[in-house]
């Protein structure tokens, strides 16, 4: 069919899997993906063909994908949470021009900042940024700007890849930034594992923060001015009840 689907698949549950990234998964031929997304995946879809690759080799995971796809095959190329969002959608299109008979449609699904807010409360209910704080493509130094940018607007901040092996103090370094602009009193959530069994969070402040440890699977919210914690929950009002 020549069909190239760039799907969402959650934060790793197949509760929250929406239906359109089941149906997708369901209707492919074969199934690409980072190999611990697959290794998700293959429990729920036994019978498909999968293909696994490691880190760093995104843009050979996408060519095959598209490759397949282009001698007529339905390909779904899989990314955790959205596939929008830090995810392969964007690399599928700038590699599409190479593959110029297949057809690409994007599947959405739920992303860490929507799906770790909902067990925080409601964390981003107003204005928010999403950052990462991997450095593997971006320079740190405009990591740096972006959270200065998002500090002095008062946005809330979402914060994807606080830490990793590599980078164990980022989450440290980042909060020493927005600590230049923030009180060390700000609102904060750190949710762990979204959607698998050792799934956890907490709420605490932005002192404290800094020396908490983190790491890939986990995802970071600091709150803006008039985040507050409700009946245990942290919760950023709209402006609904002032």
């Amino acid at each position: 069919m020549n069909k190239l689907m760039v799907v969402g698949i959650g934060p790793g549950n197949t509760a929250n899997m929406t239906e359109a990234c089941r149906n997708a998964l369901l209707s492919a031929d074969a199934v690409f993906g980072y190999t611990p997304y697959i290794q998700l995946l293959k429990p729920w879809f036994p019978h498909k063909n999968f293909f696994e690759t490691g880190m760093k080799s995104e843009i050979e995971r996408c060519r095959a994908a598209l490759g397949l796809a282009a001698e007529g095959k339905t390909v779904a190329l899989v990314s955790s949470g959205d596939a929008g969002i830090y995810g392969m959608a964007s690399l599928v299109y700038e590699l599409s021009p190479e593959f110029p008979s297949v057809t690409i449609e994007v599947v959405p699904g739920i992303t860490a900042a929507i799906s770790g807010a909902a067990l925080l409360g409601s964390p981003v209910g107003h204005d928010f940024g999403v950052i990462s704080l991997s450095d593997l493509l971006t320079p740190w130094e405009v990591i740096e700007k972006r959270l200065r940018a998002l500090a002095a607007g008062d946005l809330v901040i979402c914060i994807y890849n606080p830490a990793s092996y590599g980078r164990p103090d980022y989450l440290k370094r980042a909060c020493d930034i927005v600590l230049e602009i923030l009180p060390s009193s700000r609102i904060c959530g750190v949710v762990r594992n979204i959607g698998r069994n050792e799934e956890s969070y907490a709420i605490t402040t932005l002192g404290s923060l800094r020396n908490t440890q983190a790491d890939m699977l986990t995802t970071v919210f600091i709150g803006n001015a008039k985040t507050r914690v409700i009946n245990g929950k942290m919760i950023t009002p709209r402006g609904y009840n002032a």
